[in-house]
């Protein structure tokens, strides 16, 4: 759809409030401000982004607060272009080579390259053999990608959409029923491949071991279209999305939180915020799903999704995080560097089963490597994440804190980071507990709902949760991921656009028939 023309047709100057401005809520509000509504954005926070920020520590330190890296702009850049704009004149996207430096605590490394013929090389130390089908590989997972994008792009709003010619056509190559690690074995022996070409579902918060075979185009992705490093940091391209949505009209609203969605019969008529009742004639939610939705919206209005079926959804893990910031430099730390642990799959289990592991994988991103000013001069700002599980799990957060803090210092000596504890200078901690309660995340599940297949496309929650009412983050379809949450945020801006529409076109076949019933009483 040209979101560009769609003012001309009937839905100019509709009202549109838009709860939360976190990468979904911002593309939201770009489109449907190139398409001529009226658009205001709520954010309870002092800044945009949600989880997609970048904060100064004291001493000059700048960490991102969630995602690290930049995959497949193509989709940012489409919504920038939209809006009649070039993404590269935003914001600044380094692409990283290496993408990452895997480690296996079990014997051996890999550097991951975009550069085919390199790769091959890297993975030739593991195993010669699975080098040879590292092209196999990549060109199956680019007929899978191609034949999946239309799906990604379609709203899966009713039971029929499940068997859409897209759906059909991408069937075959999908394999929904086989695991990650599973579909991996078809080309690659040696399970430290299989695992450097896995290991990309922990971005949803999955195992490759359970997570449909569908995400193996992950790390497709990562290797035909790169991964890459927005200047200053993820915050930056929130950041340019709000200075861009203020020039096109965009009142944009800090500090000012949505109390509830206001109803009129079983349409959403507008928002309560910052104690004003404020009128809409749509109204979409961008937050965690599993809170914000509790949180804004009566149950008797998504009766799709009520408490307790909330309460019944399978999440994605959690995550304990370092922010340090370190005096002096860190040697050859690359960019990104993933330990992977010695018994991965275990590691996996525990988490699953609620056990805080004792020998975790971890990562440390070092954006200082490609963006000095993420760091004073002389120093290293770290940012180290560990998967643990969500807050179902009914670990003591306030009891295994500092211990499991001591665990991870320890740990870090396999990135040659050993013995920095003397050297921080900045550090914050941030527990399943802090992402409840200081991030709003439902349960501590970092990464929202899990990609299941009880709980993608239709099973998902939709983009359109009722009349008048939308969604769009990574809890909502087609899911988590900064890319699929922009393309989450095309389709509820479509739907939302159709749905005025149409409401207008009625609107006026009701006024015409009235005007005509009005005339025939008059002349009888």
């Amino acid at each position: 759809m040209d979101f560009s023309r769609v003012g001309r047709n009937g839905v100019a100057q509709r009202r549109v409030a838009i709860a939360g401005a976190g990468p979904g809520g911002l593309a939201v509000a770009l489109l449907l401000a190139r398409a001529g509504l009226s658009v205001t954005l709520f954010e309870k926070s002092e800044f945009v982004g949600g989880r997609t920020r970048t904060f100064t520590a004291p001493g000059g330190f700048r960490f991102d607060v969630g995602p690290t890296f930049f995959l497949y702009p193509r989709i940012l850049m489409e919504i920038f272009a939209a809006c009649g704009e070039r993404l590269e004149d935003h914001i600044s996207l380094k692409r990283l080579d290496p993408q990452y430096h895997l480690i296996f605590e079990g014997g051996g490394e890999i550097r991951a390259t975009p550069r085919v013929d390199r790769l091959e090389s890297e993975i030739a130390l593991l195993s010669r053999a699975d080098a040879r089908q590292v092209r196999r590989f990549l060109d199956d997972n680019r007929t899978k990608f191609a034949a999946f994008m239309p799906v990604l792009q379609q709203a899966f709003c009713h039971p029929g959409a499940i068997a859409s010619p897209a759906m059909m056509a991408a069937l075959r190559y999908l394999r929904p029923h086989v695991s990650v690690d599973r579909d991996l074995r078809r080309y690659f022996s040696d399970p430290r491949v299989r695992l450097a070409f896995s290991f990309q579902s922990k971005y949803l918060g999955m195992s490759p071991f359970q997570c449909p075979s569908l995400f193996t185009i992950l790390s497709f992705l990562e290797y035909e279209h790169g991964v890459y490093h927005p200047v200053g940091g993820c915050g930056a391209v929130s950041d340019a999305m709000a200075a861009l949505a203020r020039r096109m009209g965009v009142d944009i609203r800090l500090g000012t939180p949505v109390e509830r969605v206001l109803y009129r019969g079983d349409r959403a008529v507008g928002v309560v915020a910052g104690g004003e009742s404020i009128p809409a004639d749509a109204v979409v939610v961008n937050g965690d799903f599993g809170h914000a939705v509790r949180r804004l919206v009566p149950e008797e209005h998504r009766r799709r999704w009520p408490d307790a079926k909330i309460e019944r959804a399978r999440l994605s893990c959690s995550t304990f995080m370092l922010y340090l910031g370190i005096e002096g430099e860190v040697g050859a730390l690359e960019h990104h560097t993933i330990l992977l642990a010695r018994n991965y799959e275990r590691n996996i289990r525990e988490i699953g089963k609620g056990v805080l592991s004792q020998e975790p994988s971890i990562y440390v991103q070092h954006a200082g490597r490609t963006d000095p000013g993420m760091a004073p001069p002389g120093c290293t700002s770290l940012y180290v994440l560990v998967p643990v599980p969500n807050l179902r799990a009914r670990v003591d957060w306030h009891v295994e804190a500092p211990r499991y803090r001591e665990l991870v210092l320890k740990r870090l000596a396999a990135f040659g980071l050993a013995g920095i504890e003397r050297r921080i200078r900045y550090e914050r901690i941030l527990t399943p507990l802090d992402w409840r309660d200081t991030q709003t995340v439902n349960e501590g599940a970092t990464f929202n709902l899990a990609h299941d297949l009880r709980q993608m496309l239709y099973f998902r929650p939709h983009n359109r949760l009722g009349r008048g009412l939308y969604l769009v983050g990574g809890g909502t379809h087609p899911g988590s991921g900064l890319p699929v949450i922009y393309e989450g945020a095309r389709i509820t801006v479509r739907l939302l656009l159709e749905d005025l529409r149409a409401e207008r076109t009625q609107a006026r076949w009701f006024f015409r028939n009235r005007q005509i019933a009005t005339a025939l009483e008059e002349a009888q």
